[in-house]
């Protein structure tokens, strides 16, 4: 009740004061951020009370209706994404739509405690000196501009995706490395410096694993499944026909996606053409690899090469991970006191845990099915190009919904590639588009990946940065490929 008065109290005053002054008051942002919370909450209570749609639940209905405010809220600034995971779990327990077990699922998910592990051994590769070690290799060699660092980490990713069938895994990799070049240049969170180089470098390499994850057939776990998915259709996707097919798109989008991100977030500092110097003064600063670094380097190396692995053997990632941090944890290298100032490693096990589970819920209450159905039915009749730029589109886009690639393809690729074919779309075109979508749209939320959390939780980039730079980093990669791309698979296929 309060709130509704002080609401009015702010709109009236407005009003009021519009009307008796030749120069009209703008509003605090405090007033204006109020005003947002009571118009956001209003949304919510509309959603939660007003009938759904025939074909659905009031339970998938009033779900969607906590997600959408919750990612609403996060998108306008309103909470930090922890916080308003945190209230929206809770709404759900309490509400009765989900369960406690339930609603606590998602923190029993093997891969996203690979994720917060993940974190927590890049810390101990950065404690160590092994990260700024390998930054500084990198800065001497590539690094006379934030340009020339950004393509380093993208060619990286690339060469190591074809052997990691876990984009997650690899982020784990690359993420310590990528810090420590933020660090070593200068660019910290804690500072007010992550503007510098780090922000733009984090988002690039988020980037970076959407396209490689599209250009390998062996880069992502969803890959190899939505290929035994298409064969139902009959098409025979191979680890050489799916390169052929994403070779021209992805490369391409390789080397134009850092010089875009430079446009649209551009770092402070571009060019640094005396930092290959200083990085070979500071190498010999630090002398010879110390027992750390060994060991640390050891640990990694054993870790990657199982990561790699665990496509061919039942080998569980999250066990390599932990076993890794244990080592670390061993050798002191990795202390409990370093454990306990590792705040944003819970931050991410809560917030990511808590999406995870209300997206997976709203799949399980039909609510995704019933969206991509009556989407796919409405384009039945169009003539099949239309048919497949509206479904491409339309698959990017409602990975607002998603917090998992694999989720979303489970969901809505047999539906569209059905849709797809029936209208006419050429099979092998609808069934490598829609699979390369499951990846490049990827970044479009910091959630929309598990790749995407470790440099999440840097804290290089505020959630609106994540959201506005993921949207348009999203639609420049469904340009290129649905442009390049589609001429490119019609030519070869």
């Amino acid at each position: 009740m309060f709130l509704c008065v002080k609401i009015w109290n702010l709109f009236g005053e407005s009003i009021l004061h519009s009307k008796t002054s030749v120069h009209r008051r703008k509003l605090k942002w405090n007033d204006k951020k109020l005003i947002l919370w009571a118009l956001t909450l209003l949304l919510g209570i509309l959603l939660w009370f007003s009938p759904p749609p025939r074909g659905l639940t009031p339970e998938a209905w009033r779900l969607f209706a906590i997600f959408f405010t919750t990612i609403f809220s996060i998108i306008a600034g309103l909470m930090p994404i922890l916080v308003a995971s945190i209230l929206a779990i809770a709404v759900t327990v309490l509400s009765g739509l989900l369960t406690p077990e339930q609603a606590y699922e998602g923190y029993s998910q093997g891969f996203i405690l690979l994720i917060v592990v993940a974190f927590l051994v890049s810390q101990a590769v950065v404690k160590s000196g092994l990260g700024k070690r390998i930054a500084l290799h990198i800065i001497a060699r590539f690094g006379r501009s934030t340009l020339g660092l950004a393509y380093s980490m993208m060619a990286t990713d690339l060469l190591i995706a074809p052997a990691f069938p876990s984009n997650t895994a690899r982020s784990g990799v690359l993420f310590p490395i990528v810090q420590s070049l933020a660090h070593d240049s200068g660019s910290k969170v804690a500072d007010g410096t992550r503007k510098r180089l780090g922000a733009y470098l984090m988002m690039n390499m988020m980037v970076s694993l959407s396209i490689s994850s599209s250009l390998w057939f062996t880069a992502m776990a969803a890959n190899p499944l939505g290929a035994q998915m298409a064969k139902k259709f009959g098409v025979d996707i191979t680890f050489g026909n799916w390169l052929l097919a994403a070779c021209v798109p992805a490369l391409t989008a390789f080397a134009l996606a850092p010089l875009v991100l430079m446009k649209i977030f551009p770092p402070e500092v571009k060019k640094t053409p005396s930092a290959p110097e200083q990085a070979k003064k500071a190498l010999e600063k630090m002398g010879p690899v110390h027992r750390n670094e060994w060991i640390t380097g050891v640990v990694f190396v054993a870790m990657v090469i199982l990561w790699a692995l665990s496509g061919l053997f039942p080998i569980d990632k999250t066990a390599v991970a932990f076993a890794g941090l244990g080592v670390l944890m061993v050798a002191h290298i990795f202390t409990m006191a370093d454990m306990r100032h590792q705040g944003e490693a819970l931050s991410t096990l809560i917030w990511f845990s808590a999406l995870y589970t209300l997206s997976s819920y709203l799949d399980k209450f039909g609510f995704m099915g019933y969206v991509g159905g009556h989407i796919a039915h409405a384009v039945e009749s169009f003539s099949w190009p239309l048919v497949y730029v509206i479904l491409i589109l339309v698959y990017v886009f409602i990975h607002y919904l998603f917090v998992s690639q694999t989720a979303q393809m489970l969901a809505l690729y047999a539906i569209f590639l059905e849709v797809g074919v029936n209208a006419g779309v050429p099979a092998y075109l609808m069934a490598f588009m829609l699979l390369f979508a499951t990846n490049f749209n990827a970044i479009i939320t910091p959630q929309g990946s598990s790749a995407n959390v470790l440099f999440v939780s840097s804290e290089y980039m505020t959630s609106k940065e994540l959201y506005k730079n993921g949207f348009w980093m999203t639609l420049f990669n469904t340009a290129l490929f649905m442009g390049l791309g589609t001429f490119w698979i019609l030519l070869v296929f």
